[in-house]
């Protein structure tokens, strides 16, 4: 008696070819590591971290805003630092970033800012609460230690209620462990 040929592995090539093929043709983005181990940069020219506007270094846009403005800070300095799952710590990366915010609030010191921390979706309300405050945190005491009056930052934790990325990925969730700088007053 003999055995029928089973078409299975031959299926199973199929698929596995069909799925190549369709990822041949999926676009691509650029990719930057942003920290060792940490999340990776496809959303823009900043050379430190994911979507976070602004370029450290020099921005292409730099005449496209008006000196003082919140454009202007966002465009040329960037205005988001980001952190490392359950961290608050401010990595070294972010200090470019962080000395440039510095010296542009030195450049304008009317302006008063908001430090917003935020966190990605997962873990409690109240977790990601006291997280996103101690991001903040971190961040008022760095651009203090840099020179910054105490009185011209407040801070505020959104939690994971203000997500800038949608989604439940670990590139989404990368974007949404973030500080932002917002300025609040004095801006022209």
């Amino acid at each position: 008696m003999t055995r029928p040929i089973s078409r299975l592995p031959l299926k199973i090539a199929a698929i596995g070819l069909s799925v190549v093929a369709l990822a041949a043709c999926t676009p691509k983005r650029a990719v930057e590591t942003a920290t060792p181990g940490g999340p990776t940069a496809p959303y823009d020219n900043n050379p430190v971290y994911p979507g976070a506007g602004g370029n450290v270094g020099g921005s292409d846009m730099s005449g496209s805003s008006r000196p003082g403005s919140e454009q202007d800070f966002a465009i040329n300095v960037g205005d988001r630092i980001y952190f490392e799952l359950d961290s608050y710590q401010v990595s070294p990366e972010a200090y470019p970033r962080l000395d440039a915010q510095a010296q542009w609030l030195a450049r304008y010191p009317q302006i008063g800012v908001r430090i917003e921390g935020n966190a990605d979706e997962r873990g409690t309300r109240e977790y990601n609460l006291a997280l996103g405050a101690r991001r903040a945190e971190s961040i008022r005491n760095y651009l203090i230690q840099r020179g910054v009056s105490a009185g011209r930052i407040d801070t505020i934790s959104f939690g994971k209620e203000r997500p800038i990325a949608e989604g439940s990925t670990e590139d989404s969730w990368a974007r949404n462990r973030n500080g932002h700088t917002a300025i609040v007053s004095g801006a022209q």
